[in-house]
């Protein structure tokens, strides 16, 4: 186990990071940091609002500049999902952590994602779910340290199968 180092999560919309970044946080004593929740409270903003209005390479901006400024210390930090698409950003977490790749499949995403147009997610214009899917699987990919198959598995058993691999 790294204590020293961050645990960062990343993946899908709906692959749960957030959630079990909170399990994970308490079950091994660390602080917890949500980046969406981040960009939130900086600019006083809901992820949906910053899409809607200034569409989806200012909420990549404003995603990377948010990640450039953290410095962690024994954190796990969930981010959000289109994080993967800025490699400054994934650099300064690679070196700040590692980097857990919650994998889920298409279908599963698919049903998790209840409330796509005010979730917040990251579609190009006139990108498709699906597109949005395949074009991010390599990066989440190139990007991990660690994968933790996550499609019909409980939290619980995710947050145990992520603190096993550590």
């Amino acid at each position: 186990m790294h204590h020293h180092k961050n645990i960062v999560l990343i993946g899908m919309p709906g692959a749960g990071k957030s959630t079990v970044g909170v399990i994970l946080a308490k079950s091994l004593g660390m602080q917890f940091i949500d980046t969406d929740i981040l960009i939130q409270e900086q600019t006083g903003r809901m992820l949906q609002e910053i899409l809607d209005e200034d569409g989806p390479d200012a909420f990549k901006r404003i995603e990377k500049e948010t990640i450039l400024s953290l410095q962690p210390r024994h954190a796990v930090i969930a981010t959000g999902g289109s994080v993967v698409c800025s490699g400054d950003a994934m650099a300064h977490l690679k070196s700040a952590g590692v980097v857990v790749y919650l994998e889920i499949s298409y279908e599963e995403m698919e049903a998790r994602l209840k409330n796509i147009t005010t979730r917040g997610i990251v579609l190009l214009p006139g990108q498709s779910l699906r597109g949005m899917y395949d074009e991010r699987i390599p990066l989440y990919e190139r990007y991990a340290d660690l994968t933790i198959a996550c499609s019909g598995e409980d939290l619980e058993s995710v947050v145990g199968n992520v603190i096993e691999v550590l």
